[in-house]
């Protein structure tokens, strides 16, 4: 009889790949432990609130967007292109001073007849954090405009302007632009 003295090498192989594994899955948790999980805070509301009642958010969005018109007016906006290798458009965003901003939304019926009486509140909020929102329940009405007043802006970057304008319980819509903040130079 002849002994077999061809080694194998599968057993090391099938430890070294479940070493290899191991490591991969503990790397993985552990970065993404690491990031921060942002909550969305679209339609100015907690994302488990807007999941459980989107039909009814759809159903009042479409019935103000049928009688009323939101538009900011006042602003200068400019095509943003931080990415020069992207070949996406991407729409005009608002441009933000540093320091105090102001910002004064003209609501409107379908005949152009200026809004007043609707419960208005405003944020400005950045993409993807929440740590830097800037939220304002009660927008005055001044002269056929709503107006946000001292809103103050320090860190250059993409921000959010986002509006909910509700006249009843039927009626809510709202508005949401994007706006950029330039770096100091």
């Amino acid at each position: 009889m002849s002994k077999n003295k061809e080694k194998t090498y599968w057993p090391h192989m099938i430890v070294g790949f479940i070493f290899i594994g191991i490591t991969l899955g503990y790397w993985t948790v552990k970065h993404a432990a690491a990031l921060p999980v942002q909550k969305s805070n679209d339609f100015m509301m907690e994302y488990q609130d807007t999941d459980i009642n989107y039909n009814a958010i759809m159903q009042k969005r479409a019935a103000f967007d049928k009688r009323y018109r939101i538009a900011l007016v006042e602003k200068q906006r400019e095509v943003i292109n931080t990415d020069i290798h992207s070949k996406v458009t991407r729409p005009p965003s608002v441009l933000l001073h540093k320091g105090a901003n102001e910002f004064r939304f003209r609501i409107t019926d379908t005949r152009g007849n200026a809004l007043n009486g609707a419960e208005v509140s405003f944020l400005l909020t950045r993409p993807h954090t929440r740590q830097d929102d800037q939220r304002f329940d009660k927008v005055p009405f001044e002269n056929g405009y709503y107006v946000i007043k001292d809103v103050k802006i320090e860190k250059p970057g993409r921000y959010e302007l986002q509006l909910r304008v509700k006249v009843d319980d039927t009626h809510i819509g709202y508005y949401k632009e994007p706006a950029y903040l330039k770096p100091q130079e």
